[in-house]
Formats: structure tokens, C-alpha cells, sequence
């Protein structure tokens, strides 16, 4: 479990893959004296164990799944990468839920300036994550929690201050990139308890057919 909130941009020292998955290692100072073998880390959003540990370096095993669902086939040697430790007890909750479970890959449009040293991060999202986003909502873009600004139809815009863009990855970002996207994990859940009711025709994944009307009738 995860909130969100980065502790540390890593280095990629070295991505092998093959056809049964891959292992990355990553340079980290300020993240490594909390990590031990077997625990978990959050790599830009990837919640991924903790398999080896070097000087100044840990390394993680890759599943297919994970080279699959996520945007690390466009990490090189001297990537960067957005890290986060797992949520103890008594850690404040800053960001929001956040399991490292990637639902996807969206493709990174830009950040354009928002003046006074802002900016709007956009990004296309797949259509079948677009239902999970609304507006003021929260979604994890690189493990980052973030707030949706604006949705139009499957663009996302996220408004992004100077302590963001100066401490994640997102300022490495290149146009057509893949990012890892979360999505709330509870809108998905209300949508599948929804979708079993007696009566609902709809099922998981298809068009939820959900209505701002049909929710409160349904006591939301």
C-alpha cells in the first residue's frame, strides 16, 4: 500500500529482459536504508520486491504482466524513476490510496506552462480507464498522486506545481512516452457491485452505463 507522494527519483542502472520477464536495478541514496530483501517498492507506480541489494543499488525482478501493463520498456540505463517505501503505521496518508497495482499505460502529450512556474501535465488515457476518472478526483500518473484538473473524453489534464515537477520524473518526460496510470480503486469497485445487482445487465469492463441520476438512486 502506497499514498502516492515520492521520496526519491531513482536512476535505472540496468533493464534486461527476456520472453519469462526481466529484472531492473536502480541507484537510490535516500530510499535505500529502507529497503531490505523481499520488500516492497514502488517504481513509478509498479509496486515491485526488493530481490537484491548492492552498494548504492537494489534490483527487482520483472514478470511478463509487468512488462506488459506497464510503460518500462522505454526505461534505459540513466532513466529516471519516481520511488516510494510502503505505508507503515502512523504514516499520514498525504496523497491518496494507492496499491501499485498499474491498471495501464496512457501516452504523456506535454507540459505546457501554467505561468508562475506551474504547469499542465496531459496525457491520453485508454478508453477503458477514462470511465474511472472525474473531475477533482484522484488518479496516480508514475506513481504521483495527482488531481484531474479536466477530462475531455480521453485526455487528461492535471495541474502540476514547481515542488512536483521539481521532484519526480516528470520533467524527463518526452512526448509519446507511456506513463503508468492507477486508477482509484474504489470507483472500480462500485462499479462492479453495481453491475451484479439483480436486474443489471452490465458486467465488469463493459460500459458501465453509470449516471450521476442512477447513483443517487442507488443511495450514493
Amino acid at each position: 500500500m502506497f499514498t502516492g507522494i515520492i521520496e526519491e527519483v531513482g536512476t535505472v542502472v540496468e533493464l534486461t529482459t527476456d520472453p519469462q520477464g526481466g529484472q531492473l536495478r536502480l541507484a537510490a541514496a535516500k530510499l535505500l536504508p529502507k529497503l531490505g530483501v523481499g520488500s516492497s517498492v514502488a517504481v513509478s507506480g509498479c509496486c515491485l520486491t526488493v530481490t537484491r541489494q548492492e552498494d548504492g543499488s537494489f534490483a527487482c525482478d520483472l514478470s511478463p504482466e509487468t512488462l506488459n501493463r506497464t510503460g518500462f520498456r522505454r526505461l534505459r540505463p540513466g532513466s529516471q524513476v519516481n520511488l516510494e517505501a510502503p505505508l507503515t503505521v502512523g504514516t499520514p496518508l498525504g496523497g491518496h490510496i494507492v496499491q501499485g497495482h498499474v491498471d495501464g499505460t496512457g501516452t504523456f502529450v506535454g507540459l505546457p506552462p501554467a505561468g508562475d512556474d506551474n504547469y499542465w501535465l496531459d496525457v491520453e488515457v485508454p478508453a477503458e480507464l477514462a470511465r474511472y476518472l472525474v473531475e477533482k478526483g484522484s488518479v496516480a500518473v508514475e506513481g504521483i498522486s495527482l488531481t484531474v484538473a479536466a477530462i475531455s473524453g480521453t485526455r487528461l489534464r492535471i495541474a502540476i506545481i514547481p515542488f512536483t515537477y521539481e521532484n519526480t520524473n516528470l520533467r524527463t518526460l518526452e512526448a509519446g512516452d507511456p506513463v503508468n496510470l492507477e486508477c482509484d480503486v474504489l470507483a472500480k469497485y462500485v462499479e462492479k457491485l453495481l453491475s451484479e445487482r439483480p436486474g443489471t445487465a452490465h458486467r465488469p469492463g463493459a460500459d458501465s452505463g453509470l449516471t450521476v441520476e442512477r447513483l443517487r438512486e442507488e443511495g450514493f
